[in-house]
């Protein structure tokens, strides 16, 4: 048997669930040059695995090269693509809106470029639909991640996570990266407590999940940087730090650990 064939074979109980409901969500901008791609090799790696069910929804944010028709008509042609358009932009806005407007039992997301391997995504959402997790994380900077990108983006991620766990006095792994699952009830009830709508999304949202309770777990991935990314790494980084700041003054103030999670005896030690 070919190792494709046992990959497949190999699955978590609920990609076999017809009870259980899963959205990946992949927020683009101006992304009209990979999107259809991108989407037909999700599509392929999803329908041979995952027997629950599942959509892929596109969120658009702000599009002006073509993406919106090449999103559309992506939807023409697969059943399981959805698209939503924003006009703001935003990542953070995308995947909120996504989100919230899901009734899916577990949504997570990935970014256009599938820099993290599709391989890991059984066990992203396995973690909470089998597990018992409410947050499930991509992570790069773990022992047993495989990492390939510019020394220049390890030192500065590397970093900027040091800098998170000694201010905020965090412990998950990676902040950053574009690879996250999360329940219906967390959607729920910590993402309309994320203020902010841009690239400081992920680190709020992960910073106000720990602090209140609730379970995440880091899962170590196979990530390839894309030479193709558009992050501008230093003004985003500089917008990182005053949302690292403003956190730390809600942490002084005692409103961080404020609404704790109704079972945080199930919190991770």
């Amino acid at each position: 048997m070919s190792p494709q064939r046992e990959q497949i074979k190999m699955s978590y109980p609920f990609q076999n669930r017809a009870d259980f409901s899963v959205d990946i969500v992949i927020p683009v901008l101006n992304e009209a040059h990979v999107l259809a791609r991108s989407v037909e090799q999700v599509l392929e790696f999803l329908r041979p695995r995952f027997h629950c069910k599942w959509r892929i929804v596109i969120v658009d944010n702000g599009s002006n090269d073509g993406t919106q028709d090449v999103a559309k008509k992506l939807c023409e042609r697969h059943s399981e693509v959805q698209f939503l358009y924003l006009m703001q932009r935003g990542r953070g806005r995308a995947l909120r809106h996504a989100w919230l407007q899901s009734r899916a039992q577990v949504v997570c997301y990935m970014d256009v470029d599938l820099s993290t391997s599709l391989e890991h995504l059984g066990e992203l959402i396995g973690s909470i639909a089998d597990q018992g997790y409410d947050i499930a994380v991509g992570s790069r900077l773990m022992p047993q991640s495989r990492t390939t990108r510019s020394l220049n983006r390890e030192i500065i991620s590397r970093i900027y996570n040091v800098f998170i766990k000694a201010v905020l006095f965090t412990r998950f792994s990676d902040a950053q990266c574009g690879f996250k699952a999360i329940s219906r009830k967390a959607v729920e009830q910590i993402i309309p407590q994320v203020a902010d709508q841009s690239w400081f999304f992920d680190t709020e949202l992960l910073v106000l999940a720990e602090k209140r309770g609730y379970r995440i777990k880091d899962i170590p991935v196979v990530w390839v940087e894309d030479d193709d990314s558009r992050v501008k790494i230093f003004q985003t980084g500089w917008e990182d730090i005053k949302g690292v700041i403003r956190l730390r003054r809600q942490l002084w103030s005692g409103r961080l650990a404020a609404a704790p999670v109704a079972n945080a005896d199930r919190r991770e030690q």
